[in-house]
C-alpha cells in the first residue's frame, strides 16, 4: 500500500498529559488515540503490531498444545459470587445491572468462567487440558497512566491448565513459564523472572515477567551475583546485624513533646537512631485490630502482612480506632505491655534490646525496651519490605532494587476454584476430585508498549522485525520525478512478491518529513531512491537499528533488503 493511501496522523509534537516515553511515542507515531482516560482506540499502526503479537502468542500457546476458546466478556455475578471475588474484587470490577435487575460484571479475568466449564469434564482420563482464550478484559483502575500501560480496558491472552494431580500443575506451570520466554524474546524483550505474591488470585506459587523501565510501576528486587529476583512484595533478604545498646532492666518512659515520626525521635535528646526504634503500625484484619512492629528504618510490605495472615481485607485502623484500642494518638503507638491484641512482629526485631518505642500516651516514648521480654507473645513473621544494598537470601551479595513493567503473570491455583465451581472429576478409583488448575496471563498491549520502552532513541521507535507495522518503507525522494517514482514502484512490486512487508511513501513532501517520520514509526529498514542516486545506479538503504546505511545497485536492492529480513526473522520462528 502507498503511504499517501494510508491513515498515520503522526504529530510533532509529544501529548501534554504523557510521561512514559511509549505513550509519548505511540501516540506521536499515530498507534493510538485516548477516547477517554484508559481507554484507547487501536489505529492501524497499532492494530498490526498487536496482531503480530498475539500471532506470536498463538504460535508459542499452540505449542504446548492449548486449545483457544473465546468467552463472554459479561459474567453473572451469581459467577463471581460463588468463587468469593464478587466482594473481594471491589470499586475495580465494572457492574451493571439489566433490565431484568440482574447483577453483571465485565470480566476482569476468566477463572470462574472457565472453571465452570471445567464442570463438564467426567474422568481423570480427559485430563490434562491446557484452554486458552485473547480477549478484552475490564478493570476500573482509579488511576490510568502512562498511556496503553495501565487502562481500564485491554487485550489479554489467559490460558488455564487443568489436571488430576500436583506434578500435572507443575508439567503445565513449566510449560507455560519456557512458552512465556520464548513470546517475549520473539517480541524482542529480554523479561526477567520474578518470585511475586498472587493477590487476589489465590494459589501456591506465582511468576511475573517483568520488563526494567522507569515508566513501571512494580519494583523488583535482584541479585546481579546468583540471579535471584522477586517482586518487592514478596522479595527476601538479610538484615545487616545491629548491635544492641544497653538495656534497662525495664522500660522507661520519657517525655517527648511533639515527636510524632521516626525521624523526629532520632534527632531529639535522648532518642536513638531508626534502626534502634521499634515502628508501631495498628492495622485492621477481617474485621480485627492489630499491632504490627517493624524496625523504624524499614517498611512495612502490606502483601506480606497479607500473604502470612490470609486475611482477606487488610486495612490501616482510622484515628478513632487507633485511640480507643491503645489511648494514644498515632506517633506515640507501641507494643511494650499491651494484652489482649494480635502482635505481628518483623523477624528483624528478634533479639533486640535498647529499642524506643510509644509509651501509648501522647507526648511520651519507651526506651530500654527488650522486644522479648517486653512485648507478650509476638507472632513472629517476615513482614518488612526488602531494601536496596541488604544481603541476598541465597548468596548474601548485595541486591538491587529497581522499576519494572509486568508483561506476564502465571499462577499455581490448585483447588480453589474448581471446589467452589464444581469442576470435579472422578480419579483412578471412581472418587471424586476437584481439578487442579493453573492460570496464566500476557497483557498484548502492554506487550506493545514495552517494546517500545526498550526499544527507542531521540528519533523515535526501533521495532524488531518480528513485530513492526511493516518491515520496509520505500521513500521516493521526489514523487514527481519519472525515473524516481518508477524505481521505488518497480521496488516496491518486487518486495511484494518475495513477501516482504512494505510501504510505498509516495507522499508529496519534503524529505526530511519522510524520514523523520519513517524513525518515528520505527520502521526496521528504508530504502531511499532519489534522482542523485539513480544517477548513479544506487539506493541507500538505512537500517532504522543504529541509523546504518549503504549505497546499494538498484538491481540489488530488493534481493539484499529480503535477505536482511528473513534473517531477522529466523531469529523468531514460528510454527
Amino acid at each position: 500500500m502507498r503511504w499517501s493511501q494510508l491513515f498515520i496522523p503522526t504529530l510533532r509534537d509529544d501529548p501534554a498529559d504523557a510521561e512514559a516515553v511509549s505513550h509519548k511515542l505511540l501516540v506521536r507515531a499515530g498507534f493510538v488515540r485516548q477516547l477517554m482516560a484508559g481507554v484507547y482506540s487501536l489505529l492501524p499502526l497499532g492494530f498490526r503490531v498487536c496482531q503480530k503479537i498475539e500471532k506470536i502468542t498463538r504460535e508459542e500457546m499452540n505449542r504446548i498444545g492449548a486449545q483457544e476458546f473465546l468467552l463472554p466478556s459479561i459474567h453473572p455475578a451469581d459467577l463471581w459470587q460463588r468463587s468469593g471475588r464478587w466482594e473481594a474484587m471491589g470499586e475495580e470490577m465494572f457492574r451493571l445491572t439489566d433490565r431484568k435487575g440482574a447483577d453483571i460484571g465485565l470480566g476482569m479475568t476468566c477463572e470462574e468462567v472457565f472453571a465452570s466449564l471445567a464442570a463438564e469434564l467426567r474422568s481423570y482420563k480427559q485430563l490434562p487440558q491446557i484452554w486458552y482464550q485473547i480477549q478484552k478484559k475490564y478493570r476500573d483502575e482509579p488511576r490510568p497512566k502512562s498511556g496503553v500501560l495501565r487502562v481500564r480496558e485491554f487485550t489479554m491472552k489467559d490460558s488455564y491448565s487443568l489436571d488430576i494431580a500436583p506434578e500435572g500443575l507443575d508439567a503445565a506451570f513449566q510449560r507455560h513459564f519456557e512458552a512465556y520466554r520464548r513470546i517475549f524474546s520473539r517480541c524482542g524483550l529480554e523479561t526477567l523472572a520474578v518470585e511475586a505474591s498472587s493477590g487476589a488470585m489465590g494459589g501456591s506459587e506465582s511468576v511475573e515477567f517483568m520488563i526494567a523501565s522507569n515508566a513501571g510501576e512494580d519494583w523488583v528486587v535482584s541479585c546481579a551475583a546468583c540471579g535471584y529476583a522477586a517482586n518487592v512484595q514478596k522479595a527476601r533478604s538479610q538484615v545487616v546485624p545491629v548491635e544492641n545498646r544497653p538495656g534497662l532492666d525495664a522500660p522507661e518512659a520519657f517525655a517527648t513533646p511533639g515527636v510524632h515520626t521516626i525521624e523526629q525521635l532520632a534527632a531529639f535528646e535522648g532518642g536513638a537512631p531508626a534502626e534502634h526504634q521499634i515502628k508501631t503500625l495498628v492495622v485492621v484484619l477481617d474485621g480485627e485490630v492489630a499491632l504490627v512492629l517493624v524496625r523504624g528504618d524499614h517498611s512495612l510490605s502490606e502483601q506480606k502482612l497479607q500473604d502470612a495472615t490470609g486475611a482477606a481485607e487488610v486495612r490501616h485502623a482510622s484515628d478513632k480506632e487507633i485511640q480507643d484500642s491503645l489511648g494514644a494518638s498515632a506517633g506515640s503507638l507501641g507494643a511494650a505491655g499491651v494484652t489482649g491484641r494480635r502482635i505481628l512482629a518483623d523477624l528483624a526485631l528478634r533479639g533486640r534490646s535498647g529499642m524506643l518505642t510509644g509509651a501509648n500516651r501522647d507526648g511520651f516514648h519507651l526506651r530500654g525496651v527488650d522486644v522479648e521480654r517486653d512485648i507478650p507473645n509476638p507472632e513472629w513473621l517476615d513482614l518488612r519490605e526488602a531494601q536496596a544494598g541488604d544481603a541476598c537470601p541465597l548468596c548474601d551479595a548485595p541486591i538491587e532494587v529497581h522499576k519494572t513493567i509486568e508483561v506476564g503473570h502465571i499462577f499455581k491455583l490448585g483447588t480453589r476454584y474448581s471446589e467452589m465451581l464444581g469442576a470435579l472429576v472422578q480419579d483412578e478409583s471412581g472418587k471424586s476430585r476437584p481439578i487442579i488448575m493453573g492460570s496464566y496471563g500476557i497483557g498484548i498491549e502492554r506487550t506493545m508498549a514495552a517494546v517500545v520502552e526498550r526499544r527507542h532513541d531521540e528519533a523515535g521507535m526501533i521495532w524488531p522485525v518480528s513485530v513492526a507495522p511493516f518491515e520496509v518503507v520505500i521513500t521516493v525522494v521526489k514523487p514527481k520525478d519519472a525515473a524516481a517514482s518508477d524505481a521505488g514502484g518497480a521496488l516496491y512490486d518486487a518486495l511484494l512478491a518475495e513477501g516482504i512487508e512494505v510501504r510505498l511513501d509516495d507522499r508529496d513532501e519534503r524529505p526530511g518529513v519522510k524520514f523523520n517520520d519513517a524513525d518515528l514509526i520505527g520502521i526496521p529498514y528504508r530504502i531511499t531512491v532519489g534522482p542523485k542516486g539513480l544517477a548513479e545506479g544506487m539506493v541507500e538503504i538505512v537500517e532504522r537499528r543504529g541509523r546504518k546505511s549503504r549505497n546499494v545497485a538498484v538491481e540489488k536492492a530488493a534481493a539484499t533488503i529480503t535477505e536482511a529480513i528473513l534473517e531477522e526473522r529466523a531469529f523468531s520462528p514460528g510454527i
